[in-house]
């Protein structure tokens, strides 16, 4: 477990004396729990960290210049064509009848009222602004297609090679079979786990040392599951890619279906980090930070 000596409490080895004038008749004094040593183990290589960093760098851009490209035509369909009346999801602004800006939400047919976050927004000054998602949301924050595709294609490219990086050396080290995939025994006590979190009784000692089965599969579904899938269904909006594989935008069923496929798996990362941060704050947030940034963990 390569303990650090320096970081080890370790517990008395005698109990400690009487106190003066104790005698027979005294109440017996409170034992003083023994300390638990304190350990350090090397948890993450220098790969996985530099992979995880480098995520946390690109997928915030990625996100925020795709919403910029989004709300140059903010509605997503499934199969080739788009009609606007035949939206699963879409974002329209506008007036009422009393000449107020509004924004209007729809979803499978569904109508929500949006304004103020989405159709219709508000700048420092009040004056509405008419656009899908708001500035905040975006890069750049102004509209701005060009220089938003720019930004998504470039960090776009950083994020697939550092995933096929990682996927090799996942394969090289073995950290996907020895650390990321989850053993039938763990699958078959996969209730116990989800009871616990619910009740955030998280594991400690020992068991805090590995990734628990959740993790294991909320790991592997990203990595290779939904990163591969977010990229594909972006390269197969591609016309140079649909010239050279013609078939990737068949698999997805059109070039709108595969829009709307990449926009889903866009929020299903954004879930994946909401949880994944949750998870690290309730956990306890200096110690796997301090272990993601230089490799140890405190148990």
């Amino acid at each position: 477990m390569n303990p650090n000596p320096s970081d080890s409490i370790h517990p008395t080895d005698h109990p400690p004396d009487p106190l003066p004038n104790a005698d027979a008749s005294s109440p017996e004094l409170p034992r003083v729990p023994e300390a638990s040593p304190v350990r350090q183990i090397y948890r993450h290589t220098l790969p996985v960290r530099l992979a995880h960093w480098i995520n946390v760098l690109c997928l915030p851009i990625l996100v925020m210049s795709g919403l910029q490209i989004f709300n140059a035509h903010p509605a997503l369909y499934f199969g080739n064509r788009s009609d606007r009346d035949r939206a699963v999801f879409a974002i329209r602004s506008g007036t009422d009848a009393a000449g107020v800006a509004r924004g209007v939400t729809t979803f499978f047919g569904w109508a929500f009222d949006t304004t103020g976050w989405l159709g219709v927004s508000f700048d420092a000054m009040g004056e509405p602004r008419y656009r899908g998602f708001p500035t905040w949301a975006t890069i750049p924050s102004g509209q701005w297609l060009a220089m938003g595709r720019r930004w998504h294609f470039f960090f776009g490219w950083i994020f697939v090679v550092n995933g096929l990086l990682f996927g090799l050396y996942s394969l090289a080290s073995r950290h996907l079979v020895r650390d990321l995939l989850p053993t039938w025994h763990e699958i078959h006590d996969i209730g116990r786990t989800v009871r616990d979190h619910l009740r955030l009784r998280h594991p400690t000692g020992p068991e805090a040392t590995r990734y628990n089965v959740l993790q294991k599969i909320a790991y592997t579904g990203v990595v290779f599951v939904l990163g591969p899938l977010i990229v594909l269904t972006g390269l197969s909006m591609s016309p140079n890619v649909n010239a050279l594989a013609p078939g990737l935008l068949t698999l997805f069923g059109g070039r709108q279906s595969a829009r709307t496929i990449h926009f889903i798996a866009c929020f299903a990362f954004i879930g994946y980090v909401v949880a994944h941060v949750s998870m690290v704050i309730l956990t306890g947030f200096w110690n796997n930070l301090r272990s993601m940034w230089s490799g140890w963990y405190r148990v």
